[in-house]
């Protein structure tokens, strides 16, 4: 199953863009993209509020959108040239979109939204179906920390501060985890508990592989950091070959 569209409504969607800022690094994220996308039309899968499609737009690159969630749409539409954007209301693992496209982007390690292997393998599929020949598909995600937890162990916390406390726990089993979440607002507190599957970039090239992409490029970031044994992220480019 995708994660469902409740977990982003209208609530998290108003929050959203104040608790995901990329400070400096979306200038980069941008430049990069424009560079993989050829001047060719972009797609983003949940393209949420527009927090990287505006600005992708804004250098003059055709961007549309598949998202799940309307509110989260709906904050998009709100922002300038918002309403310029067209964007289909679904899953990313199904959704169509018409025309074809030089760039697909999923970002910010929303494949995990897709808490199933068949979802994510179909996620795949439905990129290469969107890409014309020779076009990149582009996932920014992270690298499952499952060599920090202790034997044992099942929890992880990667976020603790006066106002939110986030902590991921995994089942090694399904490699699913759920990321509960405590925020402080206003002296009441707020708990969400969301799943999702994590994936390895190993698997991710095989689902690339059974959708007909190549991987071209793996980096540790946006500015093109070489992927390491150390890296806590990766940016991956594959090709539709």
């Amino acid at each position: 199953m995708t994660t469902p569209p409740d977990y982003f409504d209208e609530e998290v969607a108003l929050g959203y863009d104040a608790e995901h800022t990329d400070g400096g690094d979306l200038e980069q994220t941008v430049a990069t993209l424009v560079e993989l996308s050829g001047s060719g039309p972009s797609l983003e899968f949940a393209i949420g509020t527009g927090r990287i499609a505006l600005p992708l737009a804004a250098t003059g690159v055709a961007v549309a959108g598949i998202e799940l969630s309307e509110p989260m749409v709906a904050r998009l539409r709100e922002k300038p040239g918002g309403n310029d954007i067209p964007v289909v209301i679904g899953d990313m693992a199904t959704a169509r979109v018409d025309g074809r496209f030089s760039l697909e982007i999923l970002v910010f390690n929303t494949i995990c939204n897709l808490t199933t292997l068949e979802q994510q393998i179909a996620c795949f599929q439905n990129a290469a179906d969107h890409l014309e020949e020779g076009g990149r598909f582009v996932i920014e995600t992270f690298v499952p920390p499952i060599q920090r937890l202790p034997e044992g162990e099942t929890k992880l916390a990667f976020d603790v501060s006066d106002t939110h406390w986030g902590i991921d726990e995994y089942d090694l089993a399904t490699q699913s985890f759920t990321s509960h979440h405590l925020w402080v607002r206003a002296e009441t507190v707020v708990r969400r508990a969301i799943p999702f599957r994590y994936v390895w970039p190993s698997e991710l090239d095989l689902m690339a592989q059974l959708a007909g992409m190549k991987l071209e490029n793996r980096w540790e970031d946006w500015a093109k950091t070489p992927f390491s044994a150390d890296s806590t992220r990766h940016v991956s480019v594959w090709r539709k070959t």
